[in-house]
């Protein structure tokens, strides 16, 4: 369906890299993602998985840790900053957005963010749980976004796309974000690796699995 927020991540990290791939797409409605085929490449029988010859691996954030690792700056673009104490707080704005805020995610899916809302069922007023995660996600990201809502450690990283993918699945729900985190977040959606994954030809909607 082309709207996993740990495809995105690895698409634009790829995509910066400038490197060549390939994307094969697994069918998650179809439970093709617990082949045996499958699970010998990913090991976690997740999506995305990363096949680089003979090695694979699943993850996203281990995907794009193993990215930087073998593709490094300054041959290549950077995915994270260079700086101990910034790439620190990336990998720790990284490692939260995907372990908490699970209310936001299960109220505001992803398919929001990459279908148009006419397509899809009308969404419920968020929940109390939900809006407290709300809250934490406004919060923490007031202290990393700077003033000008532009990149959280000066130069480009791959936790901008992240946050501003989590973002995102609040502007396109009509859910109230400050203006600096809205500029953020809008700046970073028109940053053309970004572009790249949304506009990517996607099939008609259907009920998402994740």
């Amino acid at each position: 369906m082309w709207t996993s927020p740990y495809v995105l991540s690895c698409f634009v990290a790829l995509t910066e890299k400038k490197l060549p791939f390939e994307v094969r797409t697994v069918r998650l409605h179809e439970a093709a993602q617990h082949s045996a085929a499958y699970v010998q490449t990913s090991f976690t029988a997740r999506v995305p998985a990363l096949v680089d010859g003979e090695f694979s691996l699943s993850e996203s954030s281990a995907i794009v840790e193993y990215l930087e690792d073998r593709w490094p700056a300054p041959e290549h673009a950077p995915l994270l900053p260079l700086e101990l104490q910034r790439r620190a707080r990336a990998r720790q704005l990284m490692a939260w957005l995907r372990s908490d805020l699970m209310s936001i995610r299960e109220e505001r899916s992803s398919e929001y963010v990459f279908y148009p809302t006419e397509t899809l069922p009308p969404y419920a007023p968020l929940s109390p749980a939900a809006q407290g995660a709300v809250a934490k996600l406004v919060s923490f990201a007031e202290r990393v976004v700077p003033p000008d809502g532009g990149g959280l450690f000066g130069a480009w990283c791959i936790a901008d796309t992240d946050l501003a993918m989590m973002l995102q699945r609040l502007l396109k729900t009509n859910v109230s974000v400050p203006a600096r985190l809205r500029t953020f977040a809008e700046r970073e959606w028109r940053r053309p690796s970004v572009q790249a994954f949304v506009n990517v030809g996607r099939p008609p909607h259907r009920p998402a699995l994740t």
